[in-house]
């Protein structure tokens, strides 16, 4: 029996172009999911739709009586829909190249059921009234997601062009970094689920913690990402043209202008404006430090199709 997708291959076919263009979609709604979250966040529009997945009683839409929250909580929700159509068509794009990549197909399936996920974890928190821990877990499966699109964003990117391995040692670095990283994500989420901005602006609990120790804490994960940001980086600079000494360089820069930000919203008594930068920083950083770790695991052969290995299927 044809399958849909044998029937499609044998009629329509896309360049790498098309996947590199649809790679990149998916990354921006990535990003953008994890804003508009912040928005709905910042505004206190939690529970602006206090059922899942219907909004109200009324409906799977909000209605007038709900308000702004109603409004602002209702159109995040849309914007998944959007999501699921960039991956949607990643998939599709992705599975009917001319010269297939079936490890980036894999990927878009990943990717798919990574916002499945999210949507069940979004579901749960609006059930929990905004449990802080689930309010905390939603986001970090929006991290998720956003990890699984710039891994094949970066790949698509690479098919077929030459890029320069890195040859100079450089160890666990990449890999030290990116847990790293992933420390200083995970603390800020429990000084968000502490602090005064974490979820609706009506009586929602917080994570009993001290919230000072952990914007320390926080803090103490960001000095050590610079640190190893900084010891990769002079470790690369004798290869000053590598993808990886470059994309160091470009991390350090992110990493930096977050702290700044961070540090900027402290000061000012956490205006919402700069915590939802902070956040978005917080995506970009991310990124960054695994594009980094991408870049310096290329593999010694340059000019090949090099995605990486497939994730494991269940």
């Amino acid at each position: 029996m044809t399958t849909p997708f044998q029937w499609l291959a044998a009629r329509v076919a896309f360049d790498r172009a098309a996947l590199r263009r649809a790679a990149g979609a998916a990354l921006a709604t990535s990003l953008m999911i994890i804003v508009t979250g912040g928005v709905v966040r910042l505004t206190g529009s939690g529970l602006g739709c206090d059922g899942w997945p219907r909004c109200s009683e009324a409906g799977f839409a909000a209605t007038p009586e709900l308000g702004v929250h109603g409004a602002i909580e209702f159109t995040n929700r849309v914007l998944s829909g959007v999501v699921c159509v960039a991956v949607g068509w990643l998939i599709v794009v992705a599975r009917l190249q001319r010269r297939p990549v079936p490890e980036l197909t894999r990927w878009g399936w990943v990717q798919f059921w990574i916002v499945v996920l999210n949507a069940v974890v979004g579901g749960l928190t609006v059930w929990a009234r905004l449990s802080p821990y689930l309010v905390a877990a939603h986001f970090l499966a929006a991290v998720l997601f956003l990890t699984a699109t710039t891994v094949v964003w970066h790949q698509a990117r690479l098919l077929d062009r030459p890029a320069r391995p890195l040859s100079v040692p450089v160890g666990r670095l990449p890999a030290a970094l990116v847990a790293s990283v992933a420390l200083l994500v995970a603390v800020g989420t429990i000084v968000t689920g502490a602090g005064p901005h974490a979820g609706d602006s009506s009586d929602v609990p917080r994570m009993p913690v001290n919230w000072t120790a952990m914007v320390w804490l926080h803090g103490a994960a960001a000095a050590l990402s610079l640190g190893l940001a900084v010891a990769l980086w002079l470790r690369t600079r004798r290869e000053p043209g590598s993808a990886a000494h470059r994309r160091t360089t470009l991390f350090l820069a992110v990493l930096l202008g977050q702290g700044l930000v961070g540090l900027t919203q402290i000061v000012t008594d956490l205006p919402e404006v700069v915590v939802l930068a902070h956040l978005l920083g917080s995506a970009m950083v991310w990124v960054g430090a695994v594009r980094v770790l991408l870049d310096a695991r290329l593999p010694a052969a340059a000019g090949e199709e090099r995605p990486l290995p497939a994730p494991a299927r269940a």
